[in-house]
């Protein structure tokens, strides 16, 4: 199974994908290329730490979407790849239509909420401040609808009472880092590929 990793940021659910394909376990599921939306994106500095292909696709015309000749770019990139799955690992931009036809479930993103409790951004921040006594991270489909994909599987976090925001931040981070590789690994079993 052939694995895509889009990122904007630093990269540490990237890392921890690579991180679980040196020590095989990964499935047989194997990450081909790293693309990043900004040319400085700590995420690009993984691909020579992990022997792995890693390269700045230019978004532009916008600043928040894929969308027309940055859209077109960004889909003829990941195609020459051919891959089985595109792991939305830190990736900062609303994917459309024409990026989603092309590669129809294949695209996967994980997010740090039990969805659908609070989808968008800060779902940390979101769940700290509801009070809940339970949040975690969500490993699910793209689809149009931000956050609102099929649900692949999800991992839950206690929140004690002594956390705080940075101390459940941690948590939910280690969660994350722990749920998506093991999903790449299941889904890698199932395809066969």
């Amino acid at each position: 199974m052939r694995i895509v990793l889009l990122g904007s940021g630093r990269g540490s659910n990237a890392e921890a994908i690579l991180k679980a394909q040196s020590a095989d376990r990964l499935g047989r599921a194997r990450v081909v290329q790293i693309f990043s939306d900004r040319p400085d994106a700590g995420i690009l500095e993984l691909g020579p730490r992990f022997d792995v292909a890693a390269r700045f696709v230019d978004p532009a015309p916008f600043k928040t979407k894929l969308e027309g000749e940055g859209e077109a770019r960004w889909i003829e990139a990941i195609r020459a790849c051919e891959p089985d799955l595109i792991v939305l690992a830190g990736f900062m931009r609303v994917l459309k239509p024409g990026f989603l036809n092309a590669f129809a479930g294949k695209i996967i993103n994980l997010h740090p909420s039990l969805l659908p409790s609070f989808p968008g951004l800060d779902g940390i921040g979101q769940a700290f401040r509801a009070g809940v006594k339970v949040t975690g991270c969500t490993v699910h489909y793209v689809t149009l609808e931000v956050d609102a994909g099929k649900i692949i599987e999800q991992a839950q976090v206690p929140v004690g009472p002594g956390d705080t925001l940075a101390t459940l931040t941690e948590k939910v981070h280690a969660a994350e880092h722990a749920l998506l590789p093991a999903v790449i690994a299941r889904l890698s079993g199932e395809t066969g590929g």
